[in-house]
């Protein structure tokens, strides 16, 4: 079908790749996402897909970089707002980041092979499930060197409860495939539990 002008420019075939396989593997999951099934739902073949992505472990990391929620960066945050509305913004991130690719990532532990060459893939990047996390735990680290947080805070337990619960509702909304009503609501209620 011919796009009208005011549709505006078509999307490249990257675009396309990334918006079909986003869809793909959260329908079906990592496991059976194949490329042909990918490159179909693109309109587009599997040479051109291939062009754009040499493994199928890019096409998954893109997604994911490029097709969900981010996470405010956590460098600059430090000292500036209120140290409970940032991870209040960060937890609800997390949040949203868990419960639209919880499906996708699941199938990993499905198939050892897929596990072993996606933890490959995700160590060659310096990259992995362990980040947010560890860029909670440093900005909490720094802010409790600003006097922000109190001194008693142990940052990694706070960070690793902060993500965990994350991604509990992300499990949580895959599983019964509603999702996650109000985000930002739930993660207040996350931080203030534990009074910093």
């Amino acid at each position: 079908m011919r796009r009208s002008p005011d549709q505006g420019p078509r999307p490249s075939a990257r675009e396309r790749i990334l918006d079909a396989a986003a869809d793909v593997m959260r329908t079906d999951g990592l496991a059976r996402a194949t490329t042909k099934r990918i490159a179909g739902a693109a309109s587009c073949s599997e040479a051109l897909l291939y062009k754009h992505f040499p493994e199928k472990q890019d096409i998954f990391l893109a997604v994911l970089q490029e097709r969900s929620p981010r996470l405010p960066p956590l460098g600059e945050a430090a000292g500036a707002g209120e140290v409970r509305d940032i991870l209040t913004a960060i937890t609800a991130r997390l949040i949203a980041f868990y419960a639209l690719n919880f499906p996708m990532a699941a199938a990993l532990f499905g198939d050892h092979a897929l596990l072993t060459a996606h933890r490959a893939a995700l160590e060659t990047r310096g990259a992995g499930p362990q980040a947010p996390s560890s860029s909670i735990t440093a900005h909490l680290q720094e802010e409790i060197a600003r006097g922000r947080v109190s001194a008693t805070c142990d940052a990694d337990a706070t960070a690793r409860l902060l993500t965990g619960a994350a991604l509990h509702e992300g499990f949580l909304a895959g599983y019964t495939g509603t999702p996650v009503d109000d985000a930002e609501g739930l993660a207040a209620r996350l931080v203030d539990s534990l009074a910093l």
